[in-house]
């Protein structure tokens, strides 16, 4: 195969088959993965993706411009003319749930071994889309293979497939000399949830190198055993990566560590990366627990990170705590219009039907962001409170955009609007989805539930 075609066109084209990125090629936040309020991944180098593809043969370039495609009509099988349609069928052909012929997949496990790093990615990607039935053995054949970029592979397949028959294989691949590979079995066995890894996995927590303990603590993480609460709070104390802190309060939340409450608060408070204060935040609020409170109201009012405020935010709202209501207050003036959002959000979240709304709440009605303002009506619908109904008719006077027009109606017929001269301006209105968006909330309290539902974006997630 040509090597022209570039590693990067072949590792876009098949994680989008497989779902899981390989921790071989993770970024420094999320392995690659990163997203924004959308839910898309982070941008992609265009410049070096379109210089990798330049040249490249039909069939990869096919495969790879799928992973690009977006969900529903329009995606590739239904466009009648495609710059590839003389030479690739733009039927969708592939099915990646079918298995392939056996002559296919003998031919992939060859490419394994290939010395081109494109060929290797394509073939681990295929294979891991058929069973471990049809694969495994196999796999775990090449795990042993004197070649370490093919151990490497293997051990990355093994995972892919989720072969159970390779767990104890890849518990010995976990001394391997070689990084790659003890990284990647490590990933494999997270993937695969077995507990005869659990306490090798641990071991490798103080592992030379960065990307077999940042693998090893992600998998631990899967792997959902509480049993490793104290050498994961170990981690987050003491690791010298900030890659690897970070995972470790990942795990913590994912395992709702409550005994691991007090570490992740100091490491909230006191790690000097960004990142790791924002998973710590993250924790805290997966954890919901009220003793995460405190920690998280100091960051929220002093941390100088953005992501950090407004995860600390987030994590509050989870909480539900209603004591909590002048901490989250105190946010929408923060200086970031995310953090005022969530703020907002969060407010809804404690759903404290009749209470007054905060002033706070009220005033980012006006906000410079419609996002913002989106928020803030949410909330007030949720809260219900009869005394905010003067400021949402005038921010209602005020709103340009569509969207926070539909949360301030939805917010109006929640907090008891009954005014015959305001119902009537809304049903006569010209726009038919003021209208629309009237009649619901005339039909009954409940009939707007969940429109509209404005979420804060995503928690970080590695």
């Amino acid at each position: 195969m040509q090597r022209v075609i570039g590693y990067a066109i072949a590792t876009i084209a098949f994680s989008s088959l497989s779902g899981t990125p390989a921790i071989a090629h993770g970024g420094s936040d999320s392995y690659g993965w990163e997203f924004d309020q959308r839910g898309s991944s982070a941008p992609v180098d265009v410049a070096a993706l379109l210089t990798a593809a330049r040249g490249a043969p039909p069939m990869i370039c096919a495969l790879a411009s799928r992973s690009v495609s977006g969900y529903g009509w329009g995606g590739w099988s239904d466009a009648p003319a495609t710059p590839l349609s003389s030479v690739v069928s733009t039927r969708d052909d592939f099915d990646s749930r079918q298995p392939l012929p056996a002559a296919d997949v003998q031919r992939l496990l060859a490419g394994l071994a290939s010395d081109d790093a494109c060929v290797r990615e394509m073939s681990v990607r295929l294979i891991g889309t058929q069973k471990a039935e049809t694969v495994g053995a196999e796999l775990v054949t090449r795990l042993s293979a004197t070649d370490p970029s093919l151990r490497s592979v293997a051990a990355l397949g093994l995972g892919l497939v989720d072969a159970q028959t390779g767990v104890d294989p890849l518990v010995r691949a976990l001394r391997d000399p070689v990084v790659d590979v003890r990284a990647n079995s490590a990933w494999a066995l997270g993937r695969i949830e077995n507990g005869r890894a659990l306490s090798p996995l641990v071991n490798l927590f103080s592992d030379d190198a960065e990307k077999v303990r940042e693998a090893a603590v992600v998998a631990v993480g899967h792997m959902e055993s509480t049993s490793t609460t104290t050498a994961l709070i170990r981690v987050v104390r003491q690791d010298n990566s900030p890659r690897v802190r970070r995972v470790a309060a990942w795990a913590l939340g994912q395992l709702e560590a409550r005994d691991a409450i007090e570490a992740l608060g100091g490491v909230l408070a006191r790690d000097a990366d960004p990142g790791v204060r924002e998973m710590a935040a993250w924790a805290l609020g997966s954890i919901e627990d009220r003793r995460g409170v405190a920690p998280l109201a100091a960051a929220i009012r002093s941390d100088a990170d953005d992501r950090v405020r407004e995860t600390a935010v987030w994590a509050v709202g989870q909480l539900e705590d209603r004591s909590s209501i002048d901490i989250l207050g105190a946010a929408t003036t923060d200086r970031s219009p995310r953090v005022r959002g969530t703020a907002a959000w969060a407010i809804g979240q404690l759903d404290e039907n009749g209470a007054k709304a905060p002033p706070g709440l009220l005033r980012l009605l006006s906000d410079e962001n419609a996002d913002t303002r989106l928020k803030a009506a949410w909330a007030l619908g949720q809260i219900e409170d009869a005394g905010a109904l003067p400021a949402i008719r005038e921010a209602l006077h005020a709103e340009k955009n569509d969207k926070v027009r539909r949360g301030l109606i939805r917010a109006l017929m929640k907090s008891g609007e009954r005014s015959e001269a305001a119902l009537t301006d809304l049903l006569n209105s010209t726009d038919p989805q003021v209208r629309e968006a009237a009649v619901r909330g005339l039909a009954g309290r409940n009939s707007f539930d969940p429109w509209p539902w404005p979420w804060p974006r995503p928690r970080p997630f590695p």
